[in-house]
C-alpha cells in the first residue's frame, strides 16, 4: 500500500462478485452479456465496501458509528478487474476515494466520505414499502466485504456490521420490491447514526419517493435501518429498476 499526503492508504484488490448477487443477471456473465456489457459487472455495494476501505482504516470506529457520505457509480467495475481505491484529502473533514482500473482515464466510481453524516432525515412521502425484518448475520455480518477481498479485519475484530451492508439491504428492498429484470445500482447517500452488533436484528423501511426515465426507468428510495428501535443508518438511494429495451 501507499499513502497520500492525508496519510490515507491506497488500497488495491481483484474485484468479485459474492454468491448472493447472481440472483441480479447483471452480476453474471450471461445476464452481463444479454445487456450489452463484456462480462459480469460487480455489485455497487462490493465496489463501494473497497472504496470505503481507506477511510474506515485512516478514521476508524468514529467513521463508522456517525459519518457517512455519497457513492457514485459512474461505469462498471467488473467480475476480475485489478481496482486501486486511491484517496485524495477535500479540505479538513472529507476525503474523495476513486475507484481506478488500469487504462481508464477516470474512476469507475468515486466516494465522497465525511467524518460527520449529520442527523436522520426523515422518510419522504411516497410510494411507502413494505417494512422487511432482517437479521444482521451472514449475507449481512461483518464479514460482508472480507468475503469480497477487503482486508480490513476491524469490522469482525469489534464484532459490528460493515457499513457496506446499508447500502446492500437497500439494494435488496430494490431488488424485492421494485425492479423489473436486470437492474443497477446508481449511487447512494449514506449516514451513519450508530454502530450495530452483529446478529442484531433489523427492521428496514423504505419510501420510492421519485420514479423518472433517463436510460431506462429510474426510481430513488429513502431507507432507514432500525436497530433496537434507533436508526443506525438512513440513505437515500438510487437505481435503474428497468433497463431499456433492445
Amino acid at each position: 500500500m501507499t499513502k497520500n499526503s492525508g496519510g490515507l492508504e491506497v488500497f488495491t484488490v481483484v474485484a468479485a462478485n459474492l454468491p448472493e448477487h447472481a440472483r441480479n443477471p447483471i452480476h453474471t456473465d450471461a445476464g452481463a452479456q444479454a445487456a450489452g456489457f463484456p462480462r459480469a459487472l460487480v455489485a455497487g455495494v462490493t465496489t463501494y465496501a473497497y472504496l470505503t476501505h481507506p477511510v474506515a482504516a485512516a478514521w476508524g470506529i468514529d467513521w463508522i458509528g456517525c459519518g457517512g457520505g455519497e457513492v457514485r457509480f459512474r461505469s462498471p467495475v467488473f467480475d476480475g478487474d485489478l481496482v486501486d481505491c486511491m484517496p485524495t484529502v477535500d479540505g479538513d473533514d472529507a476525503v474523495i476515494v476513486g475507484a481506478h482500473v488500469e487504462g481508464d482515464d477516470h474512476p469507475r466510481a468515486t466516494f465522497r466520505a465525511v467524518r460527520e453524516s449529520g442527523g436522520c432525515p426523515p422518510l419522504r412521502d411516497g410510494e411507502r414499502l413494505e417494512t422487511r425484518h432482517i437479521r444482521l448475520e451472514g449475507l449481512w455480518g461483518p464479514d460482508y466485504a472480507s468475503r469480497a477481498g477487503d482486508t480490513l479485519a476491524l469490522y469482525e475484530d469489534q464484532g459490528i456490521v460493515h457499513p457496506a451492508v446499508w447500502p446492500a439491504l437497500a439494494n435488496h428492498i430494490v431488488h424485492t420490491q421494485v425492479a423489473r429484470g436486470p437492474w443497477i445500482h446508481l449511487r447512494s447517500i449514506v449516514r451513519h447514526h450508530a454502530t450495530a452488533p452483529a446478529g442484531a436484528a433489523a427492521f428496514v423501511h423504505a419510501v420510492v419517493t421519485r420514479r423518472y426515465e433517463r436510460g431506462g426507468e429510474r426510481a430513488v428510495l429513502d431507507v432507514h435501518i432500525e436497530v433496537d428501535g434507533i436508526v443506525v443508518a438512513s440513505l437515500e438511494h438510487e437505481a435503474i429498476v428497468a433497463l431499456p429495451g433492445p
